[in-house]
């Protein structure tokens, strides 16, 4: 994938994303994702024709790397029937979603349109084609192609009926049911192996860095796909333990070190995970200023209930009427617990909970869902495997529970050995 390298050295422009399409703006409170204008701003007016040029320039060049199929303005107009209002799908800071069906193929699509004055700009419209052309996973998005005919930037992806999580969690409709304990969970663990996959199977890694409800597609069975891409940023390699870069992201969302300091890691994918994960265990936002002013995040008015886990079901969405599995749903909270914790450090990689959640995903909506084995891992013994062949139903909620503190327990304790390992090392030279 050493094509990411034609974008890795841009700095995109400075974004500032909604909530949720639902959400409205963001509060008046929040801090702004972005740098001061003069910073953003050249100071000789040479230099802005000659970037914008230079961009135009670039984008036509990583074009010809691309080896996503392209289509003609005219093509989508034909396949939105132009852009009627009946086809639309969806709508944010971007542009807005059609749904649309391909003349020549029949092909049932959604495509984006990027709005010329909008938040997304060449820079994002380009990073979100070439990662979603080198990026392939079942969890992740299709992308079929694109259209950049003159000032027009499109994006053509694989139709997701069921839309976002967004619509079936949050501000549910009149008749609509909500989404049961184990659909929840199955949902969760699709964003969480699209992030593993991003983190420890792409190379160079990927960091996402605008994971939320309404970034996470459903097909009809509600497996989910992460989308939009715009924001994603190639992870530290070598020796590097970070990268650093603007502030940018949904306001709830973004891990608390980077809103800091602007140092990017996987780690700050696994806490807007978290947020993810405790919007799926709560059915609230992640920022809902409706509420009071105590109640309006959603990760600190959890956290004293974190600190007891007694308390947990306290937490659990009115809406599922108590019907889960009480040990299951407590260790989901234990999960985004961990995820949400202050010092990035302490917080599981991917891979720890995608094995965690492996378990916890175990039941009638989902089918047989093994857990990822990873050779290091607890997890990764004959007694666990025969058990997941045989009949992954089979297994008993006491070793379910096992297993999931075990792989948690193993991530933690593998980072701070390395790290001891590590240091005597250094005291030694």
């Amino acid at each position: 994938m050493s094509c990411f390298l034609c974008f890795s050295s841009h700095e995109k422009k400075s974004t500032e994303r909604t909530n949720s399409r639902r959400g409205g703006p963001v509060p008046a409170s929040a801090p702004h994702y972005r740098e001061a204008r003069t910073q953003q701003r050249p100071e000789n007016p040479r230099r802005v024709s000659a970037e914008a040029t230079n961009e135009k320039d670039g984008t036509k060049e990583a074009a010809n790397n691309i080896a996503a199929q392209t289509f003609t303005f005219r093509e989508l107009a034909a396949a939105t029937k132009n852009f009627r209002q009946e086809c639309l799908v969806g709508e944010g800071g971007f542009g807005r979603v059609y749904k649309g069906q391909l003349e020549k193929t029949g092909q049932i699509v959604a495509v984006k349109q990027l709005d010329r004055n909008g938040l997304q700009g060449n820079r994002e419209f380009l990073v979100e084609v070439l990662m979603l052309s080198l990026l392939h996973h079942q969890n992740l998005v299709n992308l079929i192609g694109y259209c950049a005919d003159g000032d027009q930037r499109l994006l053509v992806y694989e139709y997701m009926p069921l839309g976002s999580l967004e619509n079936h969690l949050l501000d549910l409709p009149l008749g609509q049911a909500p989404l049961d304990w184990f659909t929840r969970m199955k949902i969760a663990l699709g964003a969480a192996k699209g992030l593993e996959y991003l983190h420890d199977k792409a190379n160079p890694p990927v960091i996402y860095r605008d994971l939320k409800s309404s970034n996470i597609l459903l097909d009809k069975e509600f497996n989910s796909k992460l989308s939009d891409f715009g924001l994603a940023k190639l992870g530290p390699t070598g020796d590097k333990t970070h990268v650093s870069s603007r502030v940018m992201g949904t306001y709830g969302y973004c891990a608390p070190e980077y809103q800091r300091t602007g140092q990017l890691t996987v780690k700050s994918d696994v806490y807007s995970f978290g947020v993810v994960l405790l919007e799926l265990i709560t059915g609230r936002q992640a920022i809902d200023t409706t509420r009071q002013t105590r109640e309006q995040n959603l990760v600190s008015s959890a956290e004293p209930i974190f600190k007891e886990p007694t308390r947990y079901t306290e937490l659990a969405d009115p809406l599922l009427q108590g019907n889960f599995p009480v040990k299951c749903f407590n260790q989901a909270v234990a999960i985004a617990a961990m995820c949400l914790q202050g010092d990035a450090s302490m917080r599981p990689l991917m891979r720890d909970v995608v094995t965690a959640l492996s378990y916890l995903g175990l039941g009638p909506h989902t089918g047989s869902v093994s857990p990822l084995s990873d050779p290091a891992s607890p997890l990764d013994d004959e007694r666990v495997k025969g058990t997941n062949e045989n009949n992954c139903d089979e297994v008993s909620a006491t070793e379910r529970e096992r297993a999931v503190a075990e792989a948690l327990e193993w991530g933690s304790i593998s980072r701070h050995n390395k790290a001891r390992a590590m240091a005597s090392i250094g005291s030694s030279v």
